[in-house]
């Protein structure tokens, strides 16, 4: 597979970074990849780290993002807060944030929400630049079954958020959020024939 276009951070519709002051957060697990997935920019997207579904014939992927806290380190200091007089906040960073491990981890940037005459227009010029690049059985793939992933996208427009890769390349490809119903974690969708695999 060839790179493809990329994708940072806002939340549920604007923010996905928000402050916490009260309770004991811990910082996330690192993530130790072996196979991460770049676009044509270069930009790292993904890593096998997050396990990916295949929607659309395997032309689109859909993986699931998390929310974690990023700031906060549990200072124990042996000491009973309630006996000491102290308060909820007790050993916790006051900056402590949250964020989203996908965006955080490859440093996407949130773009402006496309209409729909935007997405169309960007969607042309992508299946344009990526056919060139696919050969085989990858280009008969995307040829036969990119128009119902596009349609798919366009049926969640309003509820997508739009990200691209860290260098915010012009032709990068776009990562795309949103959150299903009742949801509090986002889900990413990625067009699996945009990325290139490489070994760490």
């Amino acid at each position: 597979m060839f790179c493809s276009m990329q994708v940072w951070s806002r939340s549920r519709k604007s923010q996905f970074k928000s402050s916490r002051r009260r309770g004991v957060w811990r910082f996330p697990p690192p993530v130790a990849a072996l196979l991460v997935f770049v676009a044509c920019s270069c930009d790292e997207l993904l890593s096998d780290s997050f396990p990916y579904r295949e929607l659309e014939n395997g032309v689109l992927w859909e993986v699931d993002g998390h929310w974690v806290v990023q700031g906060a380190v549990d200072v124990d200091i042996g000491a009973n807060p309630s006996a000491e007089g102290g308060g909820d906040d007790e050993g916790v960073d006051d900056q402590a944030v949250k964020v989203v491990d996908i965006v955080d981890t490859f440093r996407l940037q949130e773009q402006p929400a496309f209409d729909k005459k935007q997405f169309i227009s960007h969607m042309k010029r992508y299946i344009k630049n990526l056919t060139a690049k696919l050969e085989g059985d990858d280009l008969d793939v995307f040829k036969k079954n990119v128009e119902s992933a596009t349609k798919y996208l366009l049926s969640k427009l309003k509820d997508l958020q739009f990200f691209v890769g860290e260098s915010m390349h012009d032709d990068g490809g776009v990562v795309f959020a949103y959150y299903k119903e009742g949801a509090a974690d986002p889900t990413f969708l990625y067009f699996a024939h945009g990325l290139k695999e490489v070994k760490c």
